[in-house]
């Protein structure tokens, strides 16, 4: 693949959006990360985002914040709604109230815009279909969607000079099979962080549905857990 490629990635400084970026650099794109600031109940994925891009020298890493929280509708982004925390590997029911109203589709427009100022057709943000909470903005359908609406919303697709890519790569993988992948390629996981209440020592809780995922990927895959815990 021509190295000159280039791709913005989604990158939150969790599982997931490392394993994306550690793909996309392993397939010879140059990298653009985007991480956003949206509310949420904690800064630590962020500061995780940025030594991630620093250590795989992205072209460019930027941070966009927008305010979530004067929405609402979400554990994420209103401390007064509990995350909800369980035991073992069973994950809340249904769609659970961590799932932030719209946050994808958001997403997914700002890399979208920040992909024409860097001459980027290729996007890559890491749903996930299989271990995941319910979230319907993670499913092929609305990627699919999106990857139409892209044509359908830029320059670029209005001019026919480019067609725009949505790549989701881990969307089919289980947990384990992240894992292993990021490994395969020496993506160092205790770099990141997943948990939706993590301390400010940037510690995670253990009992939300995005830790117990977490933690019985790792279980799954045979490899020690190296995340730290409250």
């Amino acid at each position: 693949m021509n190295d000159s490629r280039n791709a913005v990635v989604l990158l939150s400084g969790g599982l997931d959006s490392a394993t994306c970026l550690a793909i996309a650099t392993d397939a010879g794109f140059n990298c653009f990360a985007l991480s956003v600031s949206y509310g949420q109940r904690h800064n630590t994925e962020l500061e995780a985002a940025r030594q991630l891009a620093e250590q795989y020298g992205v072209a460019q890493h930027r941070e966009i914040h927008i305010n979530l929280d004067e929405i609402g509708g979400s554990s994420l982004t209103d401390r007064n709604i509990p995350v909800p925390e369980g035991e073992g590997d069973d994950v809340s029911p249904g769609i659970p109230n961590t799932y932030v109203p719209a946050r994808n589709t958001l997403f997914l427009s700002l890399a979208l815009g920040y992909a024409e100022t860097v001459s980027a057709y290729d996007l890559f943000i890491g749903v996930n279909a299989v271990d995941y909470s319910g979230y319907p903005d993670c499913r092929p359908e609305f990627i699919q969607a999106f990857e139409r609406l892209a044509m359908l919303a830029t320059r670029a697709g209005a001019e026919k000079s480019g067609n725009f890519r949505i790549h989701t790569p881990l969307i089919n993988m289980s947990k384990a099979e992240i894992i292993r992948q990021g490994l395969a390629l020496d993506l160092d996981y205790s770099a990141t962080i997943s948990c939706y209440q993590a301390d400010s020592q940037g510690r995670a809780c253990g009992k939300c549905d995005s830790c117990r995922l977490r933690r019985k990927g790792f279980s799954d895959a045979g490899v020690s857990d190296p995340t730290r815990y409250q």
